[in-house]
């Protein structure tokens, strides 16, 4: 990650008061109390059909880079979520430019591709398509061959080269550890907290809305730059978020991937060009 990310904000602009940081520790925290671990088992839920999706809900992500100010808290409620350390990042933000010289903070998770190349080239069948359309990983089966990593076209995953960390350094003013440590020699990625989604579908709760069922890196953002929600919903947030948005794009889209994860850019349509070198 650039160094200028880590303090990105220079003097007199829009900074963060302390409450704010206590107010966003506190609602990650209480996420600990839906269970103390979440077994890999349950990210790896798969419908009859070994992984096609199914007919219900499609989650999806939107990024306001407009209101985006490169704080990293996405970045680190995830880590502290999934116990990550600093270089085993599912979540990064970089400082890129516009055509017209301004710089602005891009935050990338995983895309969560409907046509994902990772999981084409996945020989053991380790990265699937959940019913909802999460890109998932079954760590169980995963043999570490990296074939995924090679194909992803967004840098979206990481090599766990080591044995688990025993606490991650953002937790807990950030989170506590939610999902069960990985073991060393597979490749990980974001997976939407999808743990928290299913946890909030079976309680009553509504992914986007119940912050015990939405992913930490919406919950954490404290600039609301991050919304989350069922695309085939037309009154769900993400749904509402690109109505208002009016024109919203997708990294890459050349590729035919098919992420469902939209960004609201900072420059005007005719600019649309700026995102589409990301991850090269």
């Amino acid at each position: 990650m650039n160094e200028k990310n880590e303090t990105p904000l220079a003097e007199g602009e829009q900074k963060i008061a302390r409450r704010d940081l206590l107010k966003v520790g506190g609602a990650l925290l209480g996420a600990a109390g839906l269970a103390q671990f979440f077994s890999l088992s349950s990210l790896a839920v798969r419908n009859k059909s070994e992984g096609q999706e199914g007919s219900g809900p499609k989650w999806g992500m939107l990024i306001d880079i407009n209101k985006c100010i490169g704080c990293n808290y996405c970045t680190y409620a995830c880590q502290a979520v999934n116990n990550l350390a600093d270089d085993m990042l599912y979540n990064v933000v970089t400082t890129e430019t516009t055509q017209s010289g301004e710089e602005f903070f891009l935050s990338r998770p995983c895309m969560q591709c409907e046509e994902a190349p990772c999981v084409h080239v996945c020989p053991v069948g380790a990265t699937y398509y959940r019913p909802d359309g999460i890109v998932a990983m079954d760590y169980t089966r995963c043999i570490g061959c990296r074939y995924c990593q090679v194909a992803c076209p967004y840098g979206a995953r990481v090599f766990n080269w080591r044995d688990p960390i025993g606490t991650s350094p953002k937790a807990p003013t950030f989170g506590t550890q939610e999902v069960e440590n990985r073991p060393r020699g597979v490749v990980e990625k974001c997976h939407f907290c999808s743990h928290r989604i299913d946890f909030g579908l079976e309680n009553g709760l509504v992914p986007g809305v119940d912050l015990l069922a939405t992913p930490a890196c919406v919950v954490a953002c404290p600039t609301g730059a991050r919304v989350f929600g069922d695309l085939t919903d037309a009154t769900s947030p993400i749904s509402t978020a690109q109505v208002e948005a009016s024109v919203t794009l997708r990294l890459r889209e050349e590729l035919s991937t098919e992420p469902r994860v939209y960004y609201v850019s900072p420059v005007a349509e005719s600019q649309a060009p700026f995102i589409q070198n990301v991850g090269r």
